[in-house]
């Protein structure tokens, strides 16, 4: 029987190893069997040197080390280092630096928050001073009505101390229970307060006799004073418990303090399988707090450490829970994350009122001018912190679902852009509905429509902006390095007005209708796209707007290259990713989380600050809109830089006037009653090239796609046609047209002009 280094003494076999090292003899009777010291096994199995016993060999030999020693068949080797964890201390210190607070408070740091701070101090405290100054008269005559009241209790009280009255229930109760012994001691005791508080009492009316008497000599005003002294102080002793005397200027908030405990609770109750298992296993430190919970503006702010392999965005799924955990309105908690130290650090702000029932007012409302080089106010974060939308080096995007409040932000930042007189406006409001017509007057170019007519200015102002973009470009690199050194636009150049270097702003509103239009839009999306690569140094800006944020409607090229991204309620994860960029969804930043309508206004900003955060977006009405509207009027009459459209002049076209189904029937004759896509396509690039050009150049299905797409908004469908083709080869069936259909569809549209023209 094998011997077991390890095993038990009552199985046969060999005597144990210890016995078998000191009588090495006995090492030969079991031919085969393995003998192994003990603590050589230990130590092969465990990476810690055993622990010499005094039982042992008295002079053992070290152990070889674990990587020199063979692994016994069934032993579990262990990686971990054995002994103190060795600790780089310069890493430590790197990651100290990262995460230390800030010496001086952030609201400190930034002079307008300093500002805003101290302003909403001051005018607590002035309201605080009014409202209690006004009720003064009623406070003096609470005191003097409850000063009677407040003589009693002090002559009743004086009396009932100078006896010890107090003690007399006590008194009392050691008679009813018959015992002498207790009576006697308290008796004594009450005797003895007598008479020590008896001269006392005498003493202090003597005092106060003596003060009266003085008082009646004195003058008037000190007899007045000395009576308002001792009504205030009557009045105070008679006051009822439950009617405090002053009333308070500004009523106690409802809510309740943000807590680790409460926290952990709200956490607990989402049911994420990774919290529920480590609040399980490791209660007290599951959730780890990285810095205490602190007032952050109006609310609470948590940052805090998730357990391991929970991220924010299980956190951010189940928004709706954690607010019904937390006891608080869906609109005042926050989470969002800081990725920049890892993806399970979570930032919770937990506000004191509900944000989708705040209105941010434009501070531009007031303003008697603007520089866009400092940026555009946009509105505000859930703490109240107003945030700027950097526009100069910038393009934005912004983007949701229809009714959330996209056309209102296009309209803040159109007011920075027209209050500054420098800056070119170029706006296209492609849903017809008028929502930035008060800013027509001061256009250089203005478009409000949805209309192909409007579709093809639009794509116009793409092109004409194009070429600006070139011809900036050269005229950058013309400039001095003393004026010029970081080659783009600055406000010292943007002054000079002869150089044609100002900023210029151009606003697609409603973009989709014209990157989806099968006319326009293959080309104004090649030079949108152009215009953002290069145009942002040259001070050329793009603000595109649109509530369809799809392929088809917003090229990946141009949603790319954004630099700012604002997203409001979309509808789910591929739109949020379109607008927000790839992986946002995935990072905790999810525009999905916003409650259609409620949270109108209410997007995530990307871009425009250092970390993602929600803002809500200041919202102008019509009205509003018009005054600055007019001030802006004033501003760019008196600077003398109204333009183009603001100026009546007739605006520059770039895209020639053409008809498509007009062009269609001059290519195809009629004795063809159905022709192929290609063919036609073919046939229009000879006509017009520089229209047409593009689609022939589309290879395979593209450019039959190409034309059907194009057909139907006329209400044209393609269908199956056989057809040989020109160069005489095998005929076949493939996508094409009825010549009929596109006169039908000539024919409907001229009689829809016709009626229009005679309402």
């Amino acid at each position: 029987m094998t011997h077991d280094p390890f095993g038990a003494a009552d199985q046969p076999g060999p005597p144990p190893a210890a016995d078998i090292a000191e009588n090495p003899d006995q090492a030969g009777d079991d031919k085969g069997a393995d003998i192994v010291h003990l603590d050589d096994a230990r130590a092969g199995r465990h990476p810690y040197t055993p622990v010499h016993r005094p039982d042992d060999d008295p002079e053992p030999t070290s152990p070889a080390p674990a990587a020199d020693r063979p692994t016994l068949d069934g032993q579990t080797v262990r990686v971990d280092q054995g002994g103190k964890e060795e600790r780089d201390w310069r890493a430590e210190l790197e990651a100290k630096l990262r995460t230390r607070r800030p010496v001086v408070p952030l609201w400190l740091r930034s002079r307008a928050e300093a500002l805003q701070t101290l302003g909403w101090l001051g005018n607590h405290y002035a309201h605080v001073a009014g409202y209690q100054a006004a009720r003064t008269p009623m406070y003096v005559g609470r005191l003097a009505f409850r000063s009677p009241r407040g003589l009693a209790r002090l002559v009743g009280g004086m009396l009932r101390w100078t006896f010890d009255l107090e003690g007399e229930p006590v008194r009392l109760a050691a008679v009813q229970k018959a015992d002498p012994e207790a009576y006697l001691k308290l008796s004594r005791q009450r005797d003895s307060r007598v008479r020590l508080r008896v001269p006392t009492t005498l003493v202090v009316l003597v005092t106060l006799l003596i003060a009266a008497l003085m008082v009646a000599g004195a003058p008037t005003a000190a007899q007045l004073g000395a009576l308002a002294v001792a009504l205030a102080a009557l009045g105070i002793l008679g006051k009822p418990a439950d009617r405090p005397l002053i009333e308070r200027a500004v009523l106690a908030s409802t809510v309740e303090k943000l807590t680790s405990d409460i926290v952990i609770r709200a956490l607990t109750a989402l049911s994420i399988p990774g919290i529920t298992q480590a609040m399980s296993k490791n209660p007290k430190d599951a959730i780890r707090f990285v810095a205490p919970i602190t007032r952050d503006g109006p609310g609470w702010r948590a940052d805090l450490d998730l357990p391991y392999g929970v991220t924010v965005g299980d956190v951010l799924d189940k928004r709706e829970r954690l607010s019904g955990a937390l006891r608080r309105p869906l609109g005042a908690i926050w989470p969002e994350g800081d990725s920049s130290i890892h993806e399970g650090r979570l930032i919770l702000w937990v506000g004191d009122k509900d944000l989708s029932k705040t209105i941010v007012k434009s501070p531009l409302l007031k303003a008697t001018g603007h520089d866009v080089f400092k940026g555009i106010p946009l509105g505000n974060d859930p703490r109240g912190r107003a945030v700027t939308v950097p526009l100069i080096q910038h393009n934005v995007l912004i983007g949701s679902l229809p009714g959330q409040g996209k056309t209102a932000t296009v309209r803040e930042l159109a007011a920075g852009v027209v209050l500054d007189p420098s800056t070119e406006g170029w706006f296209h409001e492609l849903k017809g509905t008028g929502d930035l017509d008060p800013y027509e007057k001061v256009c250089h170019r203005y478009v409000s429509g949805i209309q192909d007519e409007a579709i093809a200015y639009a794509a116009d102002s793409l092109a004409l902006l194009r070429k600006e973009v070139m011809r900036r470009s050269a005229a950058l690199k013309s400039l001095p390095p003393d004026l010029c050194p970081d080659k783009r636009v600055t406000r010292q150049i943007a002054d000079k007005r002869s150089l044609g270097l100002h900023p210029l702003a151009a606003i697609f509103d409603e973009c989709q209708n014209l990157f989806a239009h099968p006319t326009y839009g293959a080309k104004a999306g090649e030079d949108a796209e152009f215009i953002i690569k290069l145009g942002r140094a040259l001070g050329v800006v793009l603000i595109l707007a649109t509530q369809r944020p799809d392929k088809d409607s917003l090229p990946t090229g141009i949603s790319a290259n954004v630099s700012i991204r604002y997203c409001l309620r979309v509808a789910g994860q591929i739109e949020n990713d379109m607008i927000l960029g790839t992986s946002a969804y995935k990072n905790g930043i999810r525009a999905t989380v916003f409650i259609p309508e409620k949270d109108a206004g209410t997007g995530y900003l990307v871009g425009a600050t250092p970390m993602p955060k929600v803002v809500k977006s200041a919202y102008l009405d019509t009205p509003e809109t018009q005054l600055i509207a007019d001030r802006a009027y004033a501003l760019r009459k008196a600077a003398g830089t109204l333009s183009g459209h603001a100026l009546g002049e007739t605006p520059e076209q770039t895209a020639p006037a053409y008809d498509l189904l007009a062009d269609i029937l001059a290519v195809v004759g009629a004795a063809e009653a159905k022709v192929w896509n290609e063919v036609v396509i073919a046939r229009l690039a000879d006509l017009r090239p520089e229209v047409y050009g593009a689609w022939d150049a589309l290879e395979g299905g593209a450019k039959t796609a190409q034309l059907t797409t194009a057909l139907k908004p006329y209400g044209i469908r393609t269908m199956q046609v056989w057809g040989t083709p020109e160069s005489g080869s095998k005929g076949a069936n493939r996508i094409g047209i009825a010549r009929d259909d596109i006169l039908t569809a000539v024919t409907e549209s001229d009689k829809r002009r016709g009626s229009e023209a005679a309402s």
